[in-house]
């Protein structure tokens, strides 16, 4: 079999990583249009050959996980140069706009929208390995619009990581995302930014700063390039998600104003309700590492 990776960064990289620990008969291919991390993942030896153009007939599976605003006119061009019988699949945290923009498309039915819920906020191949993806979750969206024996060749090549595979429609995938991945990273990046702008010297934030502030802005860290391509593909679901947010914190700011403590005391106590989800989250972490 002959699989392609299309954008070899933590992603990409780790799921070719993953086919030579599982597959090692497979042989990998890999494109990315960084030619350093097209270099680097040759060195890694997290693909086998460079991807061109004309190879593409002769592949078995395309994975193409490139930033989600580039995705759709990238997969409609691999669609149109694929063998009838090859499945194409995006591994991207969008799918809404995607869908809808491959919805006509003569091979719709080889494309997969596949969304693995598993990353680090590293980035590019040095940062891909091959656990990445063990005992996470993985989501396929809008099935129903993609043949049933390529769907069933996903899953083989995914059941030896052991992932909980979850089915759902492309848009409520993105409105769900919104708050619990998108609107997190927003918070990270928005509450790095406002303390860069107060505190101006690194020594002083790295000595008071604790682990409470570093675990909450290490998604602060994560490629900017990535996360402004899903904010521009999930923009209105994220406004959304941030008009809900931005209420609930100017109603915090009105009850410090007005020593409202009891009633502050009180949303926290609702807040820790996540507490078991959050334990259970952490838990399955640990257990896929």
């Amino acid at each position: 079999m002959n699989i392609a990776c299309i954008g070899l960064g933590l992603i990409g990289g780790s799921f070719a990583l993953s086919l030579k620990k599982n597959f090692p008969e497979i042989k990998r291919y890999g494109m990315d249009k960084n030619p350093k991390h097209l270099e680097k993942a040759l060195e890694l030896n997290i693909i086998d050959k460079v991807l061109k153009d004309t190879d593409l007939l002769s592949m078995d599976v395309v994975v193409v996980s490139i930033p989600v605003d580039k995705a759709s006119t990238v997969i409609q061009e691999v669609l149109d140069k694929v063998h009838p019988k090859a499945l194409v699949m995006d591994m991207g945290s969008t799918k809404g706009e995607l869908c809808t923009a491959i919805a006509d498309h003569p091979k719709r039915d080889q494309f997969l929208a596949a969304h693995p819920i598993a990353g680090t906020e590293f980035s590019g191949p040095e940062a891909a390995f091959s656990s990445l993806f063990e005992h996470k979750t993985m989501i396929f969206c809008d099935v129903e619009a993609t043949q049933s024996a390529l769907v069933e060749l996903a899953k083989s090549l995914i059941a030896p990581l052991e992932m909980s595979l979850k089915y759902m429609d492309s848009k409520a995938h993105d409105k769900h995302l919104a708050y619990v991945s998108h609107l997190s990273h927003i918070s990270s990046f928005m509450l790095g930014k406002t303390v860069l702008e107060v505190e101006q010297n690194d020594k002083t934030i790295f000595d008071l700063a604790g682990s409470g502030f570093a675990s909450t802005v290490r998604l602060a860290k994560s490629n900017p390039v990535t996360w402004t391509a899903i904010f521009k593909e999930n923009q209105s679901e994220i406004i959304q998600a941030l008009e809900g947010y931005i209420q609930n914190l100017k109603t915090f700011q009105k009850q410090l104003e007005s020593q409202d403590y009891s009633q502050i005391q009180q949303e926290l106590v609702n807040a820790n309700e996540l507490k078991p989800i959050l334990n259970g989250i952490l838990k399955k972490e640990e257990n896929g590492n």
